[in-house]
């Protein structure tokens, strides 16, 4: 049986050849059409928040002379995590959409514990609990409220709650607890303006851990001494 070449004279008649490029040029529009359909997961990048340390203490906050080790807050899973949490009621949990923390947020506020402590210049020294140091003290921490409520008020509000256990060393006996809270209401029902409510609402947790960790440490210490 005889077959056309498609390089013959006949195949280069105008024809022939208009009816070949059609044809190759169906792959390659289907491939550039291809191209032009989006990707999931594709769109702007997740804003990234972070909130800042307490830097600013009263003058007669006493100045100790022991080390202290900063352990990482524990944590409910809901509130475990680098998402922004929020409630609209008391027993829902919701996160706001393409926002995060800088990190999960108990290592975010361990780190901002750790640099108050540092701030307040009345230490002499402070370290996270994975640094070998040979502290004479260990603050537990549990992180109970870290999240924006719209019940109860009009306005969002930043509800950060942290409970605290001061350890004495080697000894590891508990000689205080106590629990700090507050809440603060957003300016405006935007993620800006809540996240400056957190981190004015953090900042006020912060320095009385602060406070009452130095406090509570050298009387212990004072104790032990007499």
């Amino acid at each position: 049986m005889k077959h056309d070449n498609p390089f013959s004279k006949d195949a280069r008649r105008p024809g022939r050849r208009r009816v070949l490029l059609t044809a190759l040029a169906v792959p390659v529009t289907a491939a550039l059409s291809a191209c032009q359909i989006p990707v999931p997961g594709q769109g702007p990048p997740p804003l990234l928040y972070r909130l800042t340390p307490k830097s600013t203490f009263d003058d007669d906050l006493p100045e100790v002379h022991w080390q202290l080790v900063v352990e990482t807050p524990v944590a409910d899973a809901g509130i475990d995590s680098t998402r922004i949490a929020l409630q609209r009621s008391p027993t829902q949990l919701e996160y706001y959409a393409r926002s995060t923390w800088s990190d999960r947020a108990p290592v975010m506020i361990q780190t901002l514990m750790i640099e108050s402590f540092e701030n307040s210049r009345r230490i002499v020294a402070v370290g996270r609990d994975a640094v070998s140091l040979r502290a004479d003290f260990m603050l537990k921490t549990e992180l109970r409220e870290f999240q924006a409520e719209y019940f109860g008020d009009p306005a969002p509000r930043a509800h950060v709650a942290i409970a605290t256990r001061l350890v004495q060393l080697p000894r590891r006996a508990i000689i205080g607890t106590q629990t700090f809270e507050s809440i603060i209401p957003a300016e405006r029902d935007d993620l800006d303006a809540i996240v400056a409510a957190f981190d004015e609402a953090l900042g006020k947790v912060l320095r009385r851990v602060v406070i009452w960790t130095l406090q509570t440490g050298e009387a212990a210490r004072k104790k032990a001494e007499s």
